[in-house]
């Protein structure tokens, strides 16, 4: 099940805000917990046991850390608790990439093969993990005491509208919301527009440029002309923005009409003027958890020497890229990023900073095209083909034959990518993301109008259309 599809818009979405809305308080929690398990084992039914499983020993084990009265005993804890996470990621998400990788040097060295097979992905388990050990070294940390109530835990890491595909939500941010949370009708209200914004984004954005981009991008490369390769390209550089975007605008619209304030995950990516500054606007929730929990123990800034900085810079990056994806490919976009970040250290973020505002979101826009196609496509060969076709600069004479509706909506996906950078798009985002708590009349009226209308398109658009995939959800 996935937020753009009838069955949730239509069932369970009202059928849940009903019956959580009437609901004692004390039982809140119960009706997210069953909606969550529900939500999940709907598209997988056998892995809903494991993730049950697990996570409830990772209470206990989190809990006998928290009562251990030795630091050496802490540790131990904390180390089954990693072991577990990480062990379950690692089977799911890279014994295939693992065996792949061993059966490929057994068989140029004329070895017979490991008998092997494919190990099935949970969908959302790079999530489910990041979200079990924010919550594991926290208590380690003692950023914050855990839960006391198993049920409670089980909302945290289970709650469907982020478990799936973010934002990543580290427990010290939402502990005290998950035990006692206050819920307003503007809340409500304000959630709702925000979930209706990023279903807009998801069905009637991301979903043209995917086709689009599927259609190019899934040709043979020596097939496309230059300016078909550029269109393939930019379609799926808008696609995943408005994708991950959208779905992280309706999970924080589905958090906040249950209560819940989510992180948010991007603010304007396009318009970055360096990559170390895309990397503050593009899935902001991972870039943050990989900065604490990763570049800060391995020295951070505060290493001796610059080379070691860079080496660390580097090396998150690598895990960035292999956390996205089981493939050479996905290391690759990751040091990709890295290596330009240690460039903006060294002295891009000088140059872009002398040339302008425009040149240098022009520059870093296009640094991460590149990086989108080792991204899109999952062997290095044919990353290495298709660039090769963006810049064979041949073939202008062919014929693009392209539907009036894909350049309406690429037109549209370029103005709201780029409008931030003008002062009065900047104001609208504000006034549209910043409402204050309390609501006047006319701004619920605004609100409810433009709400119903964006669902009614949208849902209309999914009837219609069979094209409806989340990105994210691989990962």
């Amino acid at each position: 099940m996935i937020f753009s599809s009838s069955l949730f818009l239509v069932y369970f979405l009202p059928i849940f805000l009903l019956v959580y809305c009437f609901v004692d308080k004390s039982h809140k929690n119960n009706v997210i917990l069953l909606a969550s398990i529900v939500f999940y084992a709907w598209g997988e039914p056998t892995f809903i046991f494991i993730l049950l499983l697990s996570t409830i020993i990772d209470f206990y084990l989190v809990k006998r850390l928290h009562q251990a009265s030795e630091n050496n005993i802490k540790k131990r804890w904390l180390l089954l608790s990693l072991t577990m996470n990480l062990g379950l990621l690692a089977y799911f998400k890279y014994a295939n990439f693992f065996i792949e990788n061993v059966n490929s040097v057994l068989t140029s060295a004329g070895v017979e093969n490991v008998a092997w097979t494919n190990v099935l992905l949970p969908i959302g388990i790079s999530f489910y993990t990041f979200q079990t050990l924010t919550y594991s070294i926290d208590v380690y940390r003692k950023v914050s005491n855990p839960l006391d109530n198993l049920r409670d835990y089980l909302v945290y890491i289970l709650s469907f509208p982020q478990m799936i595909a973010g934002p990543i939500v580290r427990f010290n941010l939402i502990a005290d919301q998950i035990v006692n949370r206050i819920e307003t009708v503007d809340d409500r209200l304000q959630g709702f527009f925000r979930f209706s914004i990023g279903l807009a984004k998801k069905v009637l954005i991301a979903n043209a440029m995917g086709e689009q981009a599927d259609l190019i991008m899934n040709q043979a490369a020596g097939d496309i002309s230059t300016p078909t390769a550029w269109i393939g390209i930019l379609a799926y550089t808008f696609q995943i923005y408005f994708d991950f975007a959208g779905y992280s605008d309706m999970a924080i619209g589905l958090g906040r009409m249950m209560g819940f304030t989510f992180p948010e995950n991007f603010k304007s990516p396009y318009t970055s003027q360096s990559i170390s500054e895309f990397w503050r606007r593009w899935h902001i929730t991972l870039g943050d958890w990989m900065r604490d929990y990763l570049y800060i123990p391995l020295g951070g800034n505060r290493v001796g020497s610059k080379a070691r900085l860079y080496f660390n810079l580097w090396f998150v990056f690598l895990i960035s890229g292999l956390w996205h994806g089981a493939s050479w490919n996905f290391v690759i976009w990751g040091a990709f990023h890295g290596l330009f970040l240690i460039l903006d250290r060294l002295f891009l973020l000088k140059t872009l900073n002398k040339i302008g505002k425009i040149p240098a979101v022009i520059f870093t826009f296009f640094i991460v095209i590149i990086g989108w196609v080792f991204f899109r496509l999952e062997k290095f060969s044919d990353a290495i083909a298709y660039l090769s076709r963006m810049f064979a600069f041949d073939n202008f004479d062919d014929k693009v034959i392209l539907e009036k509706q894909f350049l309406t909506v690429f037109c549209i996906a370029v103005f709201f990518s780029f409008f931030t950078l003008t002062k009065w798009g900047k104001r609208w985002e504000i006034r549209t993301y910043e409402m204050p708590t309390v609501l006047s009349t006319k701004q619920s009226s605004y609100l409810v109008g433009v709400s119903l209308l964006l669902f009614i398109v949208c849902l209309s658009y999914i009837a219609a259309a069979g094209f409806n995939p989340f990105i994210y959800f691989r990962f």
